[in-house]
């Protein structure tokens, strides 16, 4: 009998998605976790008997240290193609296969749009308005006309080029490798990374997350933003120095920040950014989408049959 796992489905919709009934047949028993593990001693205790894993893209971290107290753990399978919280070369060195899945393209840019638009319009504090009897409380801004600039012009940032141009802006792009020759064909101009931070009126996070990348945006960025630049991050929390961005906020460095990801997930109450002036906030839902879920659970079910069968599939090999 094999122990299945299923992490962090806050919206009790891992059944909806995937039939794990199917594995039932194949002595599979699958136990769905609707209610975060916060603590690596909560991770230990609810998995050690549990030889595969499903983990929903960052939500519960995997380091080696934990890895090493699951003596059971064959399967650990990550939703989306990569997961910087899971350290797959410690899971290689102890004999644990790490899988991923596909995923939607448009998902996280869409909601990244979404954000913006938002923001511009003023759109949650003028619901909220309307709801409690006033009319028309405050004075958006429009995007045509206005410069976006996109920190990292990958598979997501290539698409907010696209969103932008059809807004009619202007559009921006920096990254440590990114060469002029690839933004021009993303129909951006590359730029270098202080210029992008003073020219642009919104600033677009779009980078993975790693030792290189975490800390890219901290006062220095955020001053050069300017008191009508806006800060958008649906990338990863700690891309962007917590600290200066609620300093920046309180004091009005920057017009205000839309953000979907932070650097504690869920967010804890009494969380400085809560209490941000200057702020449109969502829970991480970038992927949270039906074709993403479909995505995701679908292909989660599909690794654990093909590991199963002993060909494992979308396998993520350590870094060399």
């Amino acid at each position: 009998m094999h122990k299945l796992a299923i992490l962090d489905d806050y919206q009790h919709v891992a059944h909806s998605f995937a039939d794990w009934s199917s594995l039932q047949h194949r002595g599979v028993a699958v136990t769905v976790f609707n209610q975060h593990l916060a603590t690596e001693a909560e991770v230990v205790d609810a998995l050690r008997d549990t030889d595969i894993i499903i983990a929903m893209r960052e939500r519960t971290p995997f380091p080696g240290r934990i890895l090493e107290k699951l003596p059971k753990l064959k399967l650990l399978v990550t939703t989306g193609a990569a997961n910087a919280s899971i350290d797959v070369e410690a899971a290689a060195r102890l004999g644990i296969t790490v899988s991923g899945t596909g995923g939607s393209p448009t998902a996280a840019p869409e909601l990244t749009w979404a954000l913006l638009l938002a923001f511009a319009r003023n759109l949650t504090q003028e619901e909220a308005a309307l709801r409690g009897g006033r009319w028309q409380t405050g004075v958006g801004f429009e995007l045509s006309g206005k410069t976006l600039g996109i920190v990292g012009l990958g598979k997501i940032g290539t698409r907010m080029a696209g969103y932008g141009r059809a807004f009619g802006m202007e559009v921006l792009a920096w990254s440590q490798n990114l060469t002029e020759e690839a933004a021009a064909a993303a129909g951006a101009r590359k730029v270098g990374k202080d210029e992008l931070f003073r020219e642009s009126d919104v600033v677009s996070l779009h980078l993975r997350l790693s030792a290189r990348s975490e800390g890219t945006v901290g006062e220095r960025e955020l001053r050069l933003l300017g008191p009508d630049g806006v800060l958008v991050n649906t990338a990863r929390g700690p891309l962007v120095d917590q600290r200066a961005l609620v300093t920046a906020l309180h004091e009005g460095w920057i017009r205000g920040a839309a953000l979907d990801v932070f650097d504690q997930e869920p967010l804890p109450a009494g969380h400085p950014l809560l209490s941000a002036p200057r702020t449109l906030l969502a829970p991480h839902l970038g992927y949270v989408t039906d074709a993403s879920y479909r995505a995701f659970f679908g292909g989660a079910l599909e690794d654990v049959a093909a590991w199963l069968d002993g060909s494992p599939i979308r396998t993520l090999a350590p870094t060399p």
